[in-house]
């Protein structure tokens, strides 16, 4: 371990590119990650979204369109992100956005498949997906879904 954090990978440069709302970094392994901001967001190393344990991460909905306003150093180890959403809280390490970056794909999917699995939309404006037919009804009946 190169620090007390265990980073291996070091950023050679950093890019934000506002219009396109993405953060891009160089590793010194020679790798280029692009992050967009979204990503970024809803992958908050914060508490606020990571929670204090595990299963305790919050599902962040209704960013889309999210922007960096500022990125600042902390320490030699890591970088803090403000968003324009008023989000600020999160440390992200290298360590962290290295291994954001190689698994983002992944990463991605899962958050995807969250916002499916609980009715959430990643629109700001339509955080809710619109009730399914036999919850506007009062329930199914069926007392199995825990919707009465």
């Amino acid at each position: 371990m190169s620090d007390t954090l265990g980073t291996e990978h070091w950023p050679v440069e950093i890019r934000h590119r506002q219009a396109e709302k993405l953060l891009e970094i160089e590793f010194d392994d020679g790798k280029v990650f692009q992050y967009p901001a979204e990503l970024l967001r809803v992958e908050s190393p914060s508490a606020e979204v990571k929670g204090h344990g595990p299963g305790q991460k919050t599902i962040v909905p209704g960013r889309r369109h999210v922007g960096i306003m500022k990125i600042e150093p902390v320490g030699r180890y890591a970088i803090r992100i403000d968003f324009d959403d008023m989000h600020d809280t999160g440390i992200y390490t290298w360590r962290y956005l290295y291994e954001l970056g190689r698994d983002k794909d992944r990463i991605w999917q899962g958050y995807l498949d969250a916002l499916a699995q609980h009715g959430l939309s990643r629109d700001p404006r339509a955080v809710k997906a619109p009730a399914k037919a036999h919850d506007r009804d009062g329930g199914c009946g069926s007392g199995g879904c825990g919707c009465r």
